[in-house]
């Protein structure tokens, strides 16, 4: 195990400085530099994951770009580009590099609680360090709970010489992005049992982030634990976090979309591979041809896999969609109807990328075994990822809806 202050690369947001980063206008911008840029980042996806080399220059290149303030509202001087285009966005990275895709995730997620419960004063300076480069982590999960609801994580009031703030006392796991973070919005809880997210300075003195993550897929995520000792926020830089649940707001949905883009890139590239593999693979004798992409059977499996990657960029579309109709005016019907949605791209994409990634293996035969080619990295990433939520509730939760009107719960992982 070592400490992020082990790690031989050292971040600029150790000392909580960053540079000035591009600002992106309008989604069709985004969507360019998005295309060129994930490009670049799948030249060495496979060595990384095979080294589990953290992809320090990466996200800075990434958030310098000015894709991670892509959501900032145009109030602030952000571009506030539609939930279609992040969730294109993620997906085209997650599509080049599974871990990349899913880091900015969590901070497009306190972006978004920060719009639906930040005060204005709070949203000019959060928006405004966004817009000059800076990243946001997460520190939402518990490891040693009971169950994924409890938090242990608490926060205080204090007053420390003359000025006053709050102390967070508690521990954190799977913390995606805090290795490559400047401020990492952590979920706490006060003696009331109200929650709220506390945007913490990274090198706040007292926390302490740790690479241990080791899962077996999405490697690179910077995920690990964070651990608070008595460590001292500003009370500007706390927000409300459980009003973005009790009230109809987007925060929910738009989560879920994000997942659901993550895996459906990663769908996307495992079928694209499939293609690829195919026409190097040797036919099977049964099938009586002199080429692999001639076997009717591994036609008909492609055919298959392409319908259902289709599908699952087809709902996604159909989600994001949902979601800008609601915008402007949410409410308790159209945010259902928006998480109905997304639940549906979230199930589907779930099994697609699943599906996608490893018939990749199984169409491109005993070469697509080989460790060198990395292959597998797709399905592990996959396997992974879709743990965060049970496809099962989703297919549970949209029955409710069509066949008994009942509204789903609001909340993060639906």
């Amino acid at each position: 195990m070592t400490t992020y202050q082990d790690i031989h690369k050292v971040l600029d947001a150790e000392n909580a400085a960053f540079a000035q980063a591009h600002i992106i206008q309008s989604d069709a911008e985004a969507l360019e530099i998005a295309a060129q840029l994930s490009q670049q980042f799948k030249l060495n996806a496979v060595l990384r994951d095979t080294t589990r080399e953290l992809p320090f220059e990466e996200i800075e290149a990434f958030s310098q770009s000015g894709l991670w303030a892509i959501t900032v509202p145009k109030q602030y001087g952000g571009a506030d580009v539609s939930s279609y285009t992040v969730a294109k966005i993620i997906a085209l990275f997650s599509g080049a590099d599974g871990s990349i895709g899913q880091i900015p995730q969590n901070h497009f997620y306190a972006l978004e609680v920060l719009r639906n419960t930040g005060t204005d004063t709070q949203k000019q300076k959060l928006y405004s360090e966004v817009l000059k480069g800076a990243r946001f982590g997460n520190a939402l999960a518990e490891f040693k709970t009971k169950t994924a609801a409890q938090k242990h994580t608490q926060i205080t009031q204090v007053t420390r010489g003359d000025k006053q703030g709050f102390e967070v006392n508690g521990e954190k796991f799977y913390c995606t992005g805090s290795l490559f973070a400047h401020r990492i919005p952590t979920l706490v809880r006060d003696a009331n049992d109200r929650e709220y997210l506390a945007f913490i300075p990274s090198d706040a003195q007292g926390l302490q982030r740790i690479n241990d993550w080791s899962g077996f897929g999405q490697k690179t995520t910077g995920s690990g634990t964070v651990k608070f000792n008595q460590v001292f926020v500003d009370a500007e830089d706390v927000i409300v976090f459980d009003r973005a649940f009790s009230e109809p707001t987007l925060v929910g949905p738009f989560a879920q979309i994000m997942h659901a883009a993550i895996e459906t890139g990663i769908a996307r590239a495992a079928f694209e591979e499939t293609l690829q593999r195919v026409k190097q693979a040797r036919a099977w004798i049964d099938a009586n041809v002199e080429r692999a992409d001639q076997d009717p059977l591994t036609i008909y499996e492609i055919g298959k896999v392409a319908a259902d990657v289709r599908a699952s960029e087809v709902l996604l579309k159909q989600a994001a969609h949902a979601i800008d109709a609601a915008k402007p005016h949410p409410t308790t019907e159209n945010i259902a109807k928006a998480s109905i949605d997304v639940a549906k791209v979230r199930a589907h994409s779930t099994e697609t990328a699943l599906k996608a990634s490893s018939k990749l293996i199984e169409l491109a035969g005993s070469r697509g075994s080989q460790r060198a080619d990395g292959l597998d990295r797709h399905w592990r990433n996959a396997r992974v990822h879709t743990l965060h939520d049970a496809s099962r509730w989703k297919y549970y939760f949209i029955g409710n809806y069509v066949l008994n009107n009942i509204l789903p719960p609001r909340r993060g992982t639906l």
